[in-house]
């Protein structure tokens, strides 16, 4: 196709960053929002993702109210981003189904509903796939493409190919199970850190020191298939056999987390969680959390390119 144009539904924060990747390397991009607060405000932080990412767009991000001002004859990919509500979602790809191209993917980036929920009952099931970021959305390169029993599999080589074009990592996930591939691994680690912390074994600055400068500095270079190759597989199994029984293998999440929660202590937006949050620290937090993603991905990039090609 000669347009490359990609709409984005939901102009939040993931919005915002999803649309700026795809500016970046020359799209057009389409972001769908209704007239709330943070409407008036996609235009600057369209601007600020992309000066991280030391790019200009070629074309300014194009704004509109409802789906129905979208020129979808224009449109090559569709991205759902709007919060966690099924009823939400499901209504959104209903309209979607009925305006959006028929060859065009529908895609949702939804962190934890299956895409299958989301396009149960809908004639598009076939051509939905999960295309799920993570926070920041501009700077981080990999995107899950998850599919349900219900996608065609081209449809989600189609979209691996899109991302892979504008410099994603695509990660497939062959079944859309709660949390996909990321979060499931994500939380394994989240679940024994936690543990620790109630058991007292470790402090959480502890515990993100031992992952940040231990096992997890080595996971930019391989990941825990590679990194046992290179350790060899012999070595892993019998620390295994050591280490396995006394891992936490709890079914609910742990005290410690809880009773953050239950004291109102949920991060950053709340002043407190593990750590103690001012405004001026969570300026300076975000900006150095920001500038090391940005120098990582730069680090990776002909890694990214080699993949792509």
């Amino acid at each position: 196709m000669n347009t490359r144009s990609v709409c984005v539904v939901g102009g939040g924060t993931m919005g915002v960053d999803i649309a700026a990747s795809f500016a970046a390397f020359g799209w057009r991009t389409v972001i769908v929002n209704p007239p709330d607060p943070r409407a008036a405000t996609i235009a600057d932080r369209f601007k600020a993702a992309l000066g991280r990412l030391e790019r200009n767009a070629e074309f300014p991000v194009v704004k509109v109210e409802t789906l129905m001002e979208v020129s979808w004859s224009e449109i090559e990919l569709v991205i759902e981003a709007i919060p966690e509500d099924l009823a939400l979602k499901r209504a959104i790809f209903r309209e979607l189904e009925g305006l959006a191209r028929p060859d065009i993917a529908l895609c949702s980036n939804s962190s934890a509903i299956p895409i299958s929920e989301i396009g149960r009952g809908l004639d598009s099931i076939h051509r939905m796939v999960g295309t799920h970021y993570f926070m920041p959305a501009h700077l981080v390169p990999g995107v899950e493409v998850v599919c349900s029993e219900y996608t065609d599999h081209a449809v989600a080589d189609r979209v691996a190919e899109i991302l892979a074009g504008v410099g994603k990592v695509a990660i497939r996930v062959k079944k859309d199970l709660p949390g996909f591939l990321v979060n499931r691994l994500q939380h394994a680690v989240s679940r024994e850190a936690m543990k620790l912390i109630d058991r007292g074994i470790a402090t959480p600055a502890d515990i993100d020191a031992a992952v940040r400068f231990g096992f997890g500095f080595r996971y930019l270079a391989a990941g825990p298939c590679m990194q046992r190759d290179h350790a060899g597989l012999d070595v892993h199994l019998a620390a295994g056999n050591s280490i396995y029984p006394d891992l936490c293998n709890d079914s609910m999440p742990s005290q410690t987390l809880r009773d953050l929660v239950d004291a109102g202590a949920v991060g950053m937006k709340a002043g407190r969680g593990f750590y103690e949050w001012t405004p001026e620290k969570m300026v300076k937090e975000r900006e150095r959390y920001e500038t090391l993603l940005a120098a990582a991905s730069a680090l990776m990039a002909r890694e990214i390119a080699d993949k792509a090609g």
